[in-house]
């Protein structure tokens, strides 16, 4: 059993005196109703995205507001694309595979997910050989796929239904949120899963982001919480949000200061808002123009020093970032 430090500032009613804030931009995306998302930023004029509603991966050239459609295989529901110099991959959640897109000439290959019953490959992201490391929520499990033979092997979760669904990497290990309770997951020297529980039965964590000193962040979605383990130490503890239990917070980055951003996608439009690691204090809540329905996904871009996102109001969202 973990020891538990919990820091619980359970009023709504938080202080918001940290500093920086953010300035966005949104793109509108030609395919109504596509539910653009997850957008990875692959150079100045190059920021890829998926559409999961409508099957296809594009890419925005954010100094022109063009945009390239990549149609994908009928019935893929992409769900996460990640960029690298071989190619653009895309997560086929609704078809059991892991895609890669040829950057110059848009070719498609596939990697078909092994095993059977659901395969529903959810959020992937690199490690340091370039292997792909990802999540399969309705399968209950994690997988990951080497980069030289592109051979996939699959982790089943302890917990049943426990819904593994954000994931970061951080030295050359997966760590995931089970969304489906209050755990996380991480894999231990054995390569044996190994959870981490939550304080709260009713915690439902959903994304992560890893900061510099090796904290790993996490939102409660059901409670409206920011919490954040410390593993050297076992210690959690948690901030309320500023929209308190309205707040359902969703997606989330962790920047180049160690501020942590997140989405609260319970609130009409939805907001921004950081968290200041140092003072313990969230920024002024930001609000999308777009209204953004619901914010699922965000990356941290340090080359533009901004947050990127996709939004159900079929918008491409650039938060940039000032102190």
């Amino acid at each position: 059993m973990l020891s538990l430090t919990l820091a619980l500032m359970l009023s709504a009613d938080v202080p918001t005196s940290a500093q920086a804030t953010v300035e966005i931009t949104e793109w509108q995306v030609p395919w109504e109703n596509s539910r653009p998302r997850d957008p990875f930023v692959a150079g100045e004029d190059e920021v890829w995205f998926v559409g999961q509603a409508s099957d296809y991966a594009a890419v925005l050239n954010p100094e022109t507001g063009d945009m390239k459609r990549v149609d994908l295989p009928d019935g893929a529901g992409p769900h996460n694309i990640i960029v690298d110099e071989r190619g653009a991959w895309y997560a086929g959640n609704k078809a059991a595979h892991i895609g890669k897109i040829d950057r110059e000439t848009f070719e498609i290959t596939q990697y078909p997910l092994p095993g059977s019953g659901r395969r529903d490959v959810h959020t992937m992201e690199f490690d340091y050989n370039g292997d792909i490391w990802f999540t399969a929520q309705g399968a209950n499990q994690v997988g990951h796929m080497d980069a030289e033979t592109n051979a996939i092997r699959l982790w089943d979760v302890p917990t049943p239904n426990a819904r593994p669904y954000g994931l970061v990497v951080f030295q050359g290990k997966p760590w995931v949120a089970l969304f489906g309770t209050n755990k996380l997951l991480t894999l231990d020297e054995n390569d044996t899963p190994q959870e981490i529980q939550l304080p709260r039965e009713n915690n439902r964590p959903r994304r992560l982001g890893v900061d510099a000193h090796g904290h790993f962040w996490y939102v409660d979605y059901a409670g409206g919480y920011l919490g954040r383990w410390n593993p050297a130490t076992d210690q959690i503890d948690e901030w309320q949000l500023p929209a308190g239990v309205s707040s359902m917070p969703y997606a989330m980055a962790v920047d180049h200061r160690g501020y942590v951003w997140v989405a609260e996608t319970g609130v009409r439009p939805n907001r921004i808002v950081g968290f200041d690691s140092v003072s313990e204090t969230f920024t002024k809540p930001v609000e999308v123009e777009s209204g953004g329905g619901t914010i699922r996904h965000m990356v941290f871009d340090p080359a533009s020093r901004a947050l990127w996102f996709g939004t159900d109001t079929n918008t491409i969202g650039r938060a940039k970032i000032s102190y």
